[in-house]
């Protein structure tokens, strides 16, 4: 039946389709007249629609009461209790094994917990033990390095004191024999055992030419007059490629000048005549040097057109001509593009003789269309024509200075960078009316490097599409630009390539401004930061400094009066740093002494620091031997002991600034003449202790000093300070009483009255560009 039923379907089912054939009922088909009779319709409520329905209901109900009937008769018969039971069987087991589940869940959890409980607290004793190690080691550690640094001082200042020992005996003894009899130095001592005669001539060329490649001329000429040998050395053709004598010229005469240019014509290359006094014959005798490239006429007074005339018919290969501060006219300029074909460096600065005319000559014949550098400071009387003239002549010009003019306005420079497309770097300093309108007209040059200085109409305006108009700049000096804000920092955070930055004597820059330039990507790769006098700056700025600023090698604080102690503490963490300017701050000796882990630094300066004392320099001077440049000038509380100090430790310093500590004595410049032997500057100005000892004491020990400051040296006398005079190449002095400014009086006793400004009314004696000795020949 059910294989039927699969074979052809639902619509073979018969609602007695299951029952045996023999219980079935005679059932006799009933007629459509009997249906009527039996559910009582009318004729005409009978229609083949209702009919076919009710059949298919009466049927339905036939089947469902049939098919349940055999159902119950088929299907054995089902206790209820045992269903019951067997449920509630399973029940009970589904019941257990949940129990067990969450029993299990819990005592994991716990198992788990107690064993993270466990390794943390043995990762703790672990921890504990092994800080209580490291402790134990650093303790030890420390105790070894602080007997070993006691070991070394002590060794040094034993040492010290011997050397000085017999600095002082050297310095006793009058005759030359004496003086070579005296135990020797380190270096001799070091030589005297291996000592030998070894001609120096028996060298190389090219060693030879190395040495004497250092010397100047005036040392050329002497080393000559030593023997043979010695002047046939000085005789090689390469040394006589650059002959400088600017740093004879207030000794060296026309008949040397004369004799040398004739001797060496064919070999000179670079000539330097920077302010000497020669006649105008004198410098005709330039055009017999045939191959000159490089010529330096500056500050020359008497150079003439008559002279030039020579000098350019003779000399048709000149690079770079120097003309600054001279009194050449038109006449020159005319000669510029008719004979210098191939010169690319001019400077016409403070050439105030020559006109717009003069400029337009520079575009004649084959002009100057070479010139790379262009040098017009101070010349006021150029006006907006003759730049159009320069931009005519010069239209290749890529480095352009403009100094000291007052003149110059916007339009000036809109008529030059007309045609000179080419300009990459510009230099107006001293020029008060230019604006932001300069500045957008020079977006159509690829800048590299601007400098303005002193300017006031300069405002945020010309940054504000900075890294749109200048992608490539790498420097940028906008100092003492008071129009400058916060929002200028924020325009130059985009530049990728900014290495260069100087923004002093910008008052208006904050803390908010410099970190948001040090978010953008040029605080990576920036090196020389200078910020001085931008007071609004504090400790903030520092903590951002540090963090972003990892190739930082150059950063003043100038005056930052908001930097403290906790500022420094960051600085500490920029490793690249070897120059730092703290003048003018409230840094005190811890600061000092958190600066001395920085231990790479080369340059510092401390100027005005009231806060510092002998025990702040000592401590950063026993951990800075890389030292070099330390200005500690008008901190009142210093004493000698920090001269002793640098003495010790910082033997490589080269420039020293004690201007204004009135407590140092004698004995101080006596111990650092003694050992600072590479020291090249050296100001005592306002130490009023200091004697005419001192300046014996500098020309035995600092032979290297070239530069001198002793002002206001009530001590010093005017003897004294003529001799050495003849030893150093500048120098300054004057014996008067220290002004007002500098916070103390003649006798060292500090003033009450604070003063911001100095008196200008005090008599000085300067000696400046001093000469040598009266006793050496004349070059």
């Amino acid at each position: 039946m059910i294989m039927a039923i699969i074979e052809n379907g639902l619509e073979s089912l018969h609602w007695d389709m299951c029952i045996d054939p023999l219980m079935k009922q005679n059932v006799r088909i009933l007629s459509e007249t009997c249906l009527e009779q039996l559910f009582g319709l009318d004729d005409q409520l009978t229609t083949p629609e209702l009919m076919i329905k009710a059949c298919t209901f009466y049927t339905g109900h036939l089947v469902k009461t049939y098919f349940g009937t055999w159902k119950e008769i088929t299907m054995p018969h089902i206790n209820v209790e045992d269903t019951l039971a067997e449920k509630m069987e399973k029940a009970m087991i589904y019941c257990d094994s949940k129990l067990k589940k969450f029993s299990f869940h819990q005592w994991y959890s716990y198992t788990k917990n107690q064993k993270t409980k466990f390794q943390g607290a043995i990762l703790r004793i672990q921890k504990i033990f092994q800080d209580h190690r490291q402790r134990n080691f650093i303790a030890k550690w420390r105790a070894i390095v602080r007997i070993r640094n006691k070991i070394r001082e002590e060794e040094l200042i034993s040492k010290h004191e011997s050397e000085l020992k017999n600095w002082k005996k050297r310095l006793k003894m009058k005759s030359s024999e004496e003086f070579a009899s005296l135990e020797p130095s380190f270096s001799e001592a070091v030589f005297k055992s291996k000592s030998m005669e070894f001609d120096i001539s028996q060298l190389p060329e090219n060693a030879v030419l190395q040495i004497f490649s250092y010397l100047g001329l005036r040392d050329m000429i002497i080393c000559g007059q030593v023997n043979h040998s010695w002047m046939v050395m000085i005789q090689i053709t390469k040394l006589w490629n650059a002959i400088n004598f600017s740093t004879v010229k207030n000794t060296v005469t026309d008949k040397y000048v004369v004799s040398t240019l004739q001797k060496w014509r064919l070999n000179v290359l670079c000539l330097n005549f920077r302010g000497c006094l020669l006649r105008p014959k004198t410098l005709k005798y330039v055009s017999h040097c045939r191959n000159l490239q490089e010529l330096n006429v500056s500050d020359c007074s008497t150079l003439t057109d008559e002279a030039m005339r020579h000098i350019s018919e003779g000399c048709h290969g000149v690079l770079y001509l120097n003309l600054s501060n001279t009194s050449i006219t038109n006449k020159t300029m005319r000669l510029l593009p008719k004979h210098f074909h191939n010169l690319q460096n001019l400077s016409l600065a403070y050439c105030r003789k020559f006109t717009d005319k003069g400029l337009q000559y520079l575009n004649l014949g084959n002009g100057c269309h070479k010139l790379i550098y262009l040098d017009l400071s101070g010349c006021t009387q150029i006006s907006v024509q003759g730049f159009r003239n320069i931009a005519n002549s010069c239209s290749k010009v890529m480095h352009l200075t403009i100094n000291d003019m007052p003149t110059l306005t916007d339009n000036c420079v809109k008529a030059l960078v007309e045609k000179c497309q080419s300009i990459t770097s510009v230099v107006f300093i001293g020029s008060p009316h230019i604006s932001d309108c300069a500045f957008k007209a020079l977006s159509t040059c690829d800048l590299r490097k601007i400098r303005f200085e002193g300017n006031k109409r300069i405002t945020d305006a010309c940054f504000k599409f900075i890294d749109k108009n200048y992608p490539n700049i790498n420097h940028i000096y906008m100092v003492d630009c008071k129009g400058l804000t916060d929002g200028s920092l924020k325009s130059l955070s985009p530049l990728k390539q900014l290495t260069v930055l100087n923004l002093a004597n910008c008052v208006r820059i904050g803390d908010v401004g410099l970190r948001q330039f040090l978010d953008g990507p040029s605080s990576i790769r920036i090196r020389e930061l200078n910020l001085s006098n931008c007071m609004q700056l504090g400790d903030a700025s520092i903590v951002k400094l540090s963090e972003r600023c990892r190739n930082l090698n150059y950063l003043s604080l100038r005056n930052c009066e908001q930097l403290t102690d906790q500022g420094i503490e960051y600085i500490v963490n920029i490793f690249s740093l070897v120059s730092l300017d703290l003048s003018g701050t409230v840094i005190s000796n811890e600061g000092l002494i958190m600066l001395s882990r920085h231990k790479k630094l080369k340059e510092l300066s401390l100027s005005e620091c009231y806060k510092i004392t002998d025990l702040g320099i000592q401590a950063f001077c026993k951990n800075s031997v890389l030292l070099e440049h330390l200005d500690v000038s008008y901190c009142l509380q210093l004493s000698d002991d920090i001269i002793k100090t640098i003495a010790i430790y910082c033997v490589c310093l080269t420039s020293l600034s004690i201007a204004g500590c009135p407590q140092i004595t004698d004995l101080a410049i006596e111990m650092l003449s003694a050992k600072c032997r590479y020291l090249h500057i050296l100001d005592i100005s306002g130490c009023i202790r200091l004697t005419d000892q001192i300046l014996e004491d500098l020309k035995v020990g600092c032979k290297q000093l070239r530069i001198l400051k002793m002002q206001y040296c009530r001590h010093i006398s005017m003897e004294a300070a003529h001799k050495m005079s003849s030893v150093v190449q500048h120098q300054e002095y004057s014996c008067s009483d220290p002004p007002s400014w500098f916070g103390y009086d003649g006798g060292g006793n500090p003033l009450n009255v604070q003063y911001t400004k100095p008196f200008k009314g005090v008599p000085e004696v300067t000696v400046k560009d001093s000469e040598y000795s009266s006793t050496e020949e004349e070059v």
